[in-house]
């Protein structure tokens, strides 16, 4: 399903990444909203997302193990991700009221976050370009940023 191994340019790599940051929003709004489990999900994803060819057209390849512990990780740590989350909202807007697509992708966000494995302006960067795959031509992107910033100064201070 993935493609694997050194053969892969940076630049492979960057766009599997970025298609597993997008299936990971993707997922864990499927989660939410169809009440399912982690590992149907995951296994779901894998076998009908990555690098998928159907009639109407084909999926891009992603990397399973980032995809696998944004997942793992957005579950595992959701209460505290939500909590870095409201924290970063406006008082009026916990994460309960607000979009649950957004709900989703500030949890895989968060997840990365959190993880620290990947610098926060790239986290956040990729993130913006989530939002804007969802939201195009409206302010959902920028507002986005403005929470992505807030979470990723508490979440890896020395970053910044």
């Amino acid at each position: 399903m993935s493609l694997r191994g050194d053969n892969l340019s940076n630049n492979q790599r960057r766009k599997m990444k970025s298609a597993s940051r997008l299936y990971a929003v993707q997922a864990l709004f499927q989660m939410e909203a169809q009440s399912q489990r982690i590992d149907r999900v995951i296994r779901e994803f894998e076998m009908h997302r990555f690098g998928a060819v159907y009639e109407e057209g084909e999926y891009q390849d992603g990397d399973i193990d980032l995809f696998r512990a944004l997942m793992t990780d957005a579950v595992s740590r959701q209460a505290e991700i939500d909590q870095m989350t409201d924290r970063a909202l406006v008082a009026k807007w916990p994460i309960a009221r607000i979009d649950p697509t957004l709900r989703a992708l500030f949890r895989a966000a968060g997840a990365e976050l959190v993880a620290k494995n990947t610098p926060p302006r790239v986290v956040i960067s990729e993130f913006v370009d989530v939002a804007r795959a969802f939201f195009p031509e409206t302010k959902e992107p920028s507002f986005v940023n403005a929470v992505l910033d807030h979470m990723a100064r508490e979440a890896v201070p020395e970053a910044f």
